[in-house]
């Protein structure tokens, strides 16, 4: 496909007024002596170029996304129709609060459901992803401590947690220890009593955790930890799988981000615009970012009062078009948000069940609403969970998640979550046991692959840390 400088037949696009415009009042030294160097082309010309570059992108509306821990769920194009509504998107972020009262009403209405769906006491919406919202809860923790004259020096993260967890807690100057798992792939409460001291701030936990299996003795840990005076964070990456069914405060946790590009179908991916809200306990609501939006039972306002807050950690307050987005989700889901849990478990246990004959499964347990499987028996062939990955991009299937959770090598992480029909589950099913029976009878069609993408083989290694983004003549 050519670059549209390529394309470039020097027709005049646009037309913006047939007078010729004097610039005599600019200095001279501001003014362009040299043609800007744009491709010159038609309307026409220039649509059909983006079309045909967008046709090239994976996306869920192409095809099935089972991206494991990523919750890459079908986004409802109303919610893009409401986020664009003048109101919404031309308010200026500095607009008196007299004047702006039905966005933070908005704003006011989704810090109370998620406060609900949460079981918390306080939240706020400033984050502006889930790691960001990990450091934020991180730095509520290590203030609070603060405040009550302890200096807590560590926090514990499970050796299955998300790569983010850890370099979160080190930003905000923690120590980390990890805690092993045990042979049933969930936290080993007996290596935790070894690691438990005074100087243990936090554990971060994720329920169910990144094998997709539920946390079994979360209540324990809870108790575990309050009496050692610490706390629990809980990453809510995996949010989509306890929906309606509990929650984290019913499970011990002090704090709690919910990944709204996740959870509640906004547009996540490419370096976002996400949202990853943070509630609290009680006792950590003073310490939560500014401003947060309240209600005096007449007019929502912007507060900025909280006495013992760590500051603002986003730029006003946070990504407002992905909490329209979201808002708009959860009222047009309603009651119903516990059927998408429902439905995105009952998924996952369906295509574990179709594929652990193909494929190695370290925990042959139900799971939540995603599974880990294991490349290992097509490895000892000479595929490579890579080179699976890499085959399932010939069919109608973005690749999931790859050697995540670090816990299980060669691993394949699958989430289909609740958008997809039986019918997009069996077709991945089938292209996988089909990928399973190539490694036995035709390995050179997965060691080629892809054959059918717009750009074929690529070295990752190469294309993430040396990616070329300009056009050159």
């Amino acid at each position: 496909m050519k670059t549209i400088f390529e394309k470039s037949n020097n027709t005049n696009g646009i037309s913006l007024t047939d007078d010729k415009v004097s610039l005599d009042f600019l200095n001279s030294e501001f003014i362009r002596k040299a043609e800007v160097g744009l491709p010159q082309l038609s309307e026409l010309e220039v649509m059909r170029h983006y079309k045909e570059l967008s046709d090239k992108n994976f996306c869920i509306e192409k095809g099935f996304y089972p991206l494991g821990s990523c919750t890459m769920k079908y986004n409802p194009k109303v919610n893009e129709l409401l986020a664009s509504l003048e109101g919404f998107c031309n308010l200026h972020p500095k607009t008196d609060d007299k004047y702006s009262q039905g966005s933070l009403k908005l704003m006011y209405n989704l810090q109370e459901v998620l406060k609900k769906i949460t079981g918390m006491d306080a939240i706020t919406l400033q984050p502006a992803a889930g790691a960001h919202g990990e450091l934020t809860g991180m730095m509520v923790i290590k203030k609070y401590f603060e405040s009550i004259g302890e200096k807590r020096t560590k926090v514990l993260i499970p050796d299955s947690a998300h790569g983010t967890n850890p370099a979160s807690a080190h930003m905000c100057g923690f120590d980390i220890i990890s805690v092993k798992s045990n042979d049933k792939g969930q936290v080993d409460t007996e290596h935790l009593k070894a690691l438990l001291d005074k100087d243990v701030a936090a554990i971060m936990m994720t329920n169910p955790n990144t094998l997709g299996l539920f946390e079994e003795n979360v209540l324990e840990i809870s108790q575990l930890m309050h009496e050692n005076g610490s706390l629990l964070y809980y990453d809510g990456a995996n949010f989509n799988a306890i929906m309606g069914y509990t929650n984290p405060r019913l499970m011990g946790f002090d704090v709690v981000h919910i990944n709204l590009h996740k959870t509640f179908a906004t547009p996540h991916g490419g370096g976002g615009p996400g949202a990853g809200p943070v509630a609290v306990v009680e006792k950590l609501k003073e310490f939560l970012p500014v401003p947060v939006v309240a209600f005096d039972g007449e007019k929502y306002y912007k507060n900025y009062g909280l006495k013992n807050s760590i500051g603002a950690v986003k730029s006003f307050y946070g990504n407002f078009g992905v909490l329209v987005r979201a808002y708009a989700y959860i009222l047009m889901m309603g009651k119903n948000l516990k059927e998408a849990t429902e439905n995105a478990v009952l998924n996952a246990n369906y295509i574990k069940e179709k594929l652990k004959k193909y494929y190695d499964l370290p925990y042959d347990v139900n799971c939540m609403h995603e599974f880990v499987l294991s490349g290992e028996r097509q490895k000892e062939k000479g595929v490579s969970t890579l080179n699976i990955a890499k085959r399932l991009m010939d069919g109608n299937a973005h690749p999931p998640t790859v050697y995540f959770p670090l816990i299980v090598h060669e691993a394949i992480m699958i989430e289909p979550t609740e958008s997809e029909t039986k019918e997009m589950l069996d077709d991945f099913i089938g292209t996988m046991i089909q990928i399973a029976n190539e490694v036995d009878n035709n390995p050179d069609k997965i060691l080629s692959a892809p054959h059918n993408t717009p750009v074929k083989r690529v070295d990752e290694t190469l294309a993430a840390r040396h990616p070329d983004l300009t056009f050159k003549e």
